[in-house]
C-alpha cells in the first residue's frame, strides 16, 4: 500500500502489536488491518492535502519526515486507537472487535522495538499475522515509524515493567534474569559409559510487572549394572523415573533499558520427589537461591550470569553446593527481519561449599535458533563437555524446545 499523498499514513507498528493472552492472534490481526484500511480512508476523505504540497510530493515527505512521532500518531491513529492509546469504541471505528490498549503494560512493554517495526515495515506475514495486515515499507520509512513505536511507548508509563529487549535468548543450563512466560522441554542424552537420557520440563509463569513463578519437574532413564552376589556385573537394565520436583519465585530487582541491564533474584524449594535408591533425588528438601545478570552490548552481543548456592535440610542427605555460570552470546538475523540466531558459550563451574572438594568445569557451546515466524517457538541444541574429571563425569548432547506461550499458540504463526 502506498501512502496517499501528502496525508501521513495509518501507523502499522502500532497496529500489529503483539496478540494479548485473551484475543486469539488471528482475531487481532484481523481487527488492526481493518483498522488499517479504514482509518486511511477516513484521513484521505477528511483531511485536505495542501496545494502546495500536491505539487510537490518530495517536499511533503520532507515534512512527514520531519514529524514528530506524536503529531504523526495523532495525525494517523488517534481517531481509531484514541489519543490515550485505549482504543475507540465500537460505535466510533464501526465493528465490534475489541482494539488493542497500547496502556496495557503488560501488553505493550514485552515485545522489543524491532518486532513491531518488521510487522509495520514488511506487513503481518513477517511475523506470523494474517496477511490482511500490509506492509507500509513503500509508505512510511522505517524511521518514521520506529518514533511513532517511541511515542506508544509512554502510554504505558510504568517504569516498572522491563522492556522486552532486556529478554536475552536462553541458554541450556543458566537461567535468565527477564520475567517470563515460557514452558521449556529440555533433553540430555549422556555420550559415555554407563548411558543416560535426561528430561525437564519448565513452566514458566509471570505476574505483576517484575516477579515470575516457575515449576521445574524433572526425569529421566539411566543404564544400571546388576551385579552377582560376588560383585561381578552380569548384565545391564534400565530404571527411570521421576526426579525432584522445583518450585521457584524470581524476582526482577533492577532493569534499565538505557544501560541495556537486568538483575534478579529467586528462592528455589526442590522437594524430595524423586527416586534416591535409583539415583533420581537426593532424599531430602533442599532449598536453593541465586542472583541472575543479564546485559547488552552493541551489535546484539550479550552476558549473561547466574550465582547459586544450594543448601539440603537434612545435612546428612545432601552437601552444600554453589555454582557459577556465564554465558556470552550474539545474535545474528537471516536479512533484515527474518530468522533469529544466537550461537552461545556457557562456561560452568561448581563445587561443594566444605571440605575442600574440587571446582567441577564445563563448557557448553550451543546455538539458539527461532523456528517460527512469529519467533516464539525456539529451539536451542549443544554439547556439556566436562573440563574436570572426564573419566568420571559425563560428556551430554542437549536440546530443548521453547515456547513463548504469551505470543500466542504453539502452532500460531508459522
Amino acid at each position: 500500500m502506498s501512502r496517499p499523498l501528502p496525508l501521513p499514513t495509518p501507523a502499522p507498528a502500532l497496529l500489529a502489536a503483539p496478540p494479548t493472552a485473551t484475543v486469539p492472534a488471528t482475531v487481532r490481526a484481523l481487527a488492526l488491518a481493518a483498522v488499517t484500511t479504514l482509518s486511511g480512508l477516513a484521513l484521505a476523505i477528511a483531511l485536505p492535502a495542501p496545494a502546495a504540497a500536491q505539487e510537490n510530493p518530495a517536499a511533503a515527505q520532507a515534512a512527514y519526515a520531519d514529524m514528530s512521532g506524536e503529531a504523526l500518531y495523532r495525525a494517523a491513529c488517534a481517531a481509531c486507537h484514541g489519543a490515550d492509546g485505549t482504543g475507540a469504541s465500537a460505535a466510533d471505528v464501526g465493528f465490534d472487535i475489541a482494539l488493542p490498549d497500547f496502556s496495557e503494560c503488560a501488553f505493550a512493554s514485552r515485545e522489543p522495538d524491532a518486532d513491531w517495526v518488521a510487522v509495520g515495515h514488511e506487513g503481518g506475514p513477517t511475523r506470523g499475522f494474517d496477511p490482511m495486515m500490509p506492509a507500509f515499507g513503500d509508505a512510511l520509512t522505517e524511521a518514521e515509524i520506529r518514533r511513532i513505536v517511541q511515542y506508544i511507548r509512554g502510554f504505558c508509563g510504568d517504569a516498572d515493567w522491563p522492556r522486552g529487549e532486556l529478554n536475552l535468548p536462553r541458554a541450556l543450563v543458566t537461567e535468565k534474569a527477564y520475567p517470563e512466560d515460557e514452558a521449556v522441554y529440555t533433553v540430555g542424552v549422556s555420550v559415555d559409559d554407563p548411558q543416560a537420557v535426561s528430561h525437564e520440563f519448565v513452566y514458566e509463569r509471570r505476574f505483576g510487572s517484575r516477579n515470575q513463578v516457575e515449576v521445574v519437574v524433572p526425569f529421566g532413564f539411566q543404564e544400571r549394572a546388576v551385579l552377582a552376589g560376588d560383585g561381578t556385573e552380569i548384565s545391564r537394565d534400565w530404571v527411570g523415573g521421576i526426579e525432584d520436583i522445583v518450585i521457584g519465585l524470581k524476582r526482577d530487582v533492577f532493569h534499565s533499558f538505557e544501560r541495556r541491564s537486568i538483575v534478579s533474584v529467586a528462592g528455589e524449594i526442590k522437594l524430595p520427589t524423586g527416586d534416591e535408591d535409583d539415583g533420581f533425588g537426593t532424599g531430602t528438601t533442599v532449598f536453593e537461591s541465586f542472583l541472575a545478570y543479564g546485559q547488552i552490548f552493541r551489535n546484539d552481543v550479550f552476558l549473561q550470569a547466574q550465582g547459586l548456592v544450594e543448601l539440603p535440610f537434612d545435612q546428612d542427605a545432601a552437601d552444600n553446593e554453589g555454582a557459577l555460570r556465564l554465558v556470552l552470546g550474539r545474535t545474528f538475523r537471516e536479512g533484515r527481519w527474518g530468522r533469529a540466531w544466537s550461537p552461545m558459550l556457557e562456561v560452568l563451574a561448581g563445587r561443594e561449599l566444605e571440605g575442600g572438594g574440587s571446582t567441577d568445569w564445563d563448557l557448553v557451546p550451543q546455538v539458539q535458533v527461532t523456528l517460527n515466524t512469529r519467533q516464539h517457538v525456539m529451539a536451542n541444541a549443544g554439547v556439556r563437555i566436562p573440563l574436570t574429571d572426564s573419566d568420571t563425569r559425563s560428556t551430554q548432547l542437549l536440546v530443548y524446545v521453547l515456547w513463548d506461550w504469551f505470543d500466542g499458540g504453539f502452532f500460531d504463526g508459522w
